[in-house]
């Protein structure tokens, strides 16, 4: 992880209010905490050794990100395990001043390996009520498809999301990741209108590996509301102006994007192009320890790729409070903060 805190604007960063609207639950385990589930189950395949993980979370493409980040969620067995990563991700989001994050959680994972889904429900919502009483950071969740599990996993993850007395207080989102090639987002149609029905906001993934066109399907079929990635919407002008006129924000996320080779390089990373075109974009980290980064981190990539001041960083920071899914009166106590913060900061 680059360290970041030792110039101006990365201290600015560092203690700069901020919201974070795309990473996720089991991709934020930190290298301490992995190992530690993987100590508690010998069986896996992933390293006990920390140091070890730095050579194991480097991947090669896409599919491989994939293959090890399941073999992580294969550490997540029991609703304790469920506890602990829910509050360490919490602990560690705190410790960058994120004051609110929308956590993306794939319950099927965890069901489907046998964790009971009331015991699960449990978990996160505790930890989710202890974290914002001791650490001040709210949490809310996004709970989506793993793509590549097909249909039957678009139906558990509906029906989890939807049920009264089972679907959790926290819960405001409904998503959809894994790969994208070769997994349409038009098929999981029924199951967005279902979750939208019940009043969840639709956040999928798109465009990420695939081409400007599943950014189109995500926005047609899914009725998106913000787009995870979106990375390929810089190969459509028609799409550019599309998501800027509708204020549709893109959830951008430069590491990422990198360690996946979905972009060769930071510099040929289309963010500035985005906001050249008047799309709203939000910076996050995605899944922050496996690609060796963190919010703080990505806030500094975006800084240097837009040639960003202090007051253009704080402005970068209430985009993601306003494309939140926060009440009203919470964005406004954190815009509040932010420009607190910013206004000492340049006074001092």
């Amino acid at each position: 992880m680059t360290d970041t805190a030792q110039t101006p604007v990365g201290s600015f960063i560092a203690g700069l209010p901020k919201a974070e609207l795309h990473v996720h639950h089991v991709g934020s385990a930190s290298p301490r905490i992995v190992s530690a589930l993987a100590a508690r189950h010998p069986d896996s395949k992933v390293p006990t050794d920390p140091e070890a993980l730095v050579d194991y979370f480097t991947f090669t493409d896409f599919a491989h990100f994939v293959e090890v980040y399941l073999s992580v969620v294969d550490l997540i067995r029991t609703p304790d395990d469920v506890h602990l990563l829910t509050y360490e991700v919490a602990r560690e989001l705190a410790r960058q001043n994120v004051r609110y994050a929308e956590l993306t959680i794939t319950p099927y994972s965890s069901t489907r390996r046998g964790i009971d889904e009331r015991a699960f429900m449990a978990a996160v919502e505790d930890a989710r009520k202890t974290a914002e009483a001791e650490l001040g950071v709210v949490l809310r969740w996004c709970f989506d498809i793993p793509g590549e599990a097909g249909l039957e996993a678009a139906e558990e993850t509906v029906r989890l999301a939807t049920t009264d007395g089972l679907r959790p207080e926290g819960l405001v989102s409904f998503g959809l990741g894994g790969p994208e090639i070769g997994v349409a987002r038009p098929q999981f149609k029924p199951y967005f209108d279902r979750a939208i029905a019940a009043g969840l906001h639709s956040v999928p993934h798109a465009g990420e590996t695939t081409g400007p066109q599943t950014v189109w399907d995500a926005l047609t079929h899914l009725r998106a509301e913000r787009i995870g990635h979106g990375t390929s919407s810089a190969q459509d002008p028609w799409l550019l102006a599309h998501l800027a006129e509708h204020r549709i924000p893109l959830e951008v996320c430069p590491t990422s994007n990198i360690a996946t080779r979905a972009v060769a390089t930071l510099d040929e990373h289309p963010l500035k192009q985005f906001v050249d075109a008047g799309v709203v974009v939000t910076i996050n980290s995605d899944d922050p320890p496996m690609f060796g980064t963190d919010l703080n981190t990505e806030y500094a990539v975006a800084a240097r790729l837009l040639g960003l001041d202090e007051r253009g960083i704080a402005d970068l920071a209430k985009n993601a409070v306003e494309a939140s899914f926060l009440d009203e009166a919470g964005k406004r106590r954190i815009a509040a903060e932010i420009d607190t913060y910013t206004e000492a900061w340049l006074s001092r």
